[in-house]
């Protein structure tokens, strides 16, 4: 206790002006709207609404010098109190679990509202203090800011069960301002830095959403594996390889689920890992191999979306797994791991009758065929099966799968032609059934698509004679009858479709 009348020291330097708040009482006050936000009370709506009104007015009646003083010290004085309550409102307004339902995303859409509104008033708030002279420790006071209200603001702008119109315009509004106090130009600069050799906050974003990202934790959350998806897709080479060793097991981890749409999201966050990631450090501690093997035991799980996302990414994958394989000669290529996977395609795809799956395989099919080159031959008997197959079929008013069929066979007859000609009547009569099933068609099938069957069938024909030296125009003739339905014999192979072709193949 001081003695009454006894001399006051002079004030210290950054001590609060008569009429405003001093930094321990601002520090003091915001402590203990923390308090309500994560303590035993914050159960209580009343009490989390009272914090809110309470931080709203704090914000209002604080100057902005007073608002960011002491952030250099080490517990970061004031700044680093109101960043800890930035965290726990992006936690208040974050999805829980337990609150599904059109009640639940609902009431998570009025929070969101609630704390978009606090956080621009904050942002505002370092934008006063930027621009005016005095106040320079809003850049220091932003450290602890920016890495809370970026969740919040890519949580509540994305389109998802839990958001609404107005929760997802107010957390835009909280991006565009955020990005524009930090001077970023994008979201992207914003992760990995707007200038060569600046330190972006992507390694920050990713500490915040590490706790949600384990195991135990990442259900608990809905939103955090978009989240984490959506901002690992913003940051591209040759930022990416950096944090390799944080992104990976959370990728893994959300592909590895038995929800389809989780397996999906995984495999799209891999498929940008491989893209963005240099083959040395993929192939690194076998990385790649852990991927491949990942990716490969999603194909047994028959869900088109699924298929097409692993599919895509496997094809990016080969040539990183296959990058240290050389052939010596002198003796027989050994198998690899694209040779693995179209033979566990192809025993997928011959007894398929799904339209949706057939389609996404036939899709795939001749970027495998492209990636072997000659060494499809391997597998010709199979594709032979497998090609026939999908060409007696129709495929909906897209033919999308026997269209990718006349590709894949354009592309095997190419690279394999020696070994055409012993299946030159089989191929022949399929691609010629093909051409009459076409101009037979009466469904509604849009003239394009059969103009682009016809086409693709007439190249298919051209391919075949010139691999088997000019012995189709001689074939056509004796295996039409027995190669052509009857209707399509008698009546229609004058008709402009089938003249279209025959007269492509004239010179055969």
């Amino acid at each position: 206790m001081e003695r009454e009348g006894s001399p006051q020291p002079p004030p210290r330097e950054g001590s609060s002006p008569p009429g405003e708040r001093p930094a321990s009482d601002l520090g003091q006050a915001l402590s203990q709207i923390l308090h309500r936000l994560t303590g035993p009370e914050s159960r209580r709506g009343s009490a989390r609404n009272a914090a809110l009104q309470d931080l709203s007015a704090l914000l209002e009646a604080t100057g902005c010098d007073r608002l960011f003083a002491g952030s250099d010290t080490p517990l970061g004085g004031a700044p680093g109190t109101l960043g800890a309550v930035t965290a726990a409102l992006e936690k208040h307004a974050a999805p829980r679990k337990e609150e599904g339902g059109a009640d639940g995303c609902s009431a998570v859409a009025e929070k969101a509202a609630a704390v978009g509104l606090l956080f621009t008033k904050l942002l505002r708030r370092v934008e006063s203090a930027k621009e005016s002279p005095g106040c320079l420790a809003w850049k220091r006071g932003l450290r602890h800011l920016a890495g809370p209200i970026y969740v919040f603001a890519i949580t509540h702008s994305l389109q998802q069960p839990w958001t609404r119109p107005g929760a997802r315009e107010v957390a835009r509004e909280v991006l565009a301002l955020l990005l524009r106090v930090t001077e970023c130009g994008s979201v992207a600069g914003f992760l990995h830095g707007e200038h060569e050799g600046e330190k972006g906050r992507f390694a920050e974003i990713l500490g915040l959403l590490q706790p949600d990202l384990n195991k135990e934790s990442w259900k608990n959350n809905p939103a955090t594996k978009h989240v984490f998806s959506w901002t690992l897709q913003q940051v591209t080479r040759p930022w990416l390889n950096q944090h390799l060793e944080r992104i990976l097991p959370p990728s893994l981890l959300i592909s590895d689920d038995y929800q389809i749409e989780n397996k999906v999201l995984g495999v799209h966050c891999l498929h940008h890992i491989v893209l963005n990631v240099p083959a040395a450090d993929l192939l690194q501690y076998n990385r790649a191999q852990v991927l491949y093997h990942a990716l490969f035991n999603h194909l047994y799980t028959p869900e088109h979306h699924l298929i097409q996302a692993v599919l895509l990414c496997l094809l990016d994958l080969f040539p990183v797994l296959e990058k240290g394989l050389h052939w010596q000669g002198g003796a027989a290529r050994p198998t690899t791991h694209c040779d693995e996977v179209l033979q566990l395609i192809l025993t997928h795809m011959e007894p398929e009758h799904r339209i949706l799956l057939r389609r996404t395989y036939a899709r795939n099919l001749p970027a495998f065929v492209k990636r072997l080159g000659i060494l499809t031959v391997r597998h010709w008997k199979r594709l032979e099966r497998v090609i026939l197959g999908y060409l007696e079929v129709y495929d909906g008013p897209e033919e999308e799968a026997r269209l990718k069929t006349l590709e894949t066979l354009k592309l095997l007859m190419q690279y394999t032609w020696p070994r055409v000609s012993c299946r030159l009547v089989v191929l022949l009569k399929a691609l010629l059934k093909l051409i009459c099933d076409v101009a037979r068609d009466s469904s509604l099938t849009p003239e394009t698509v059969k103009g682009a069957l016809l086409e693709e069938a007439t190249d298919c024909l051209l391919l075949l004679d010139r691999c088997s030296q000019g012995q189709v125009k001689h074939l056509k003739s004796r295996s039409l009858p027995p190669a052509v339905p009857g209707p399509c014999r008698r009546h229609e192979w004058g008709s402009c479709r089938c003249r279209h072709t025959e007269e492509h193949t004239d010179w055969l």
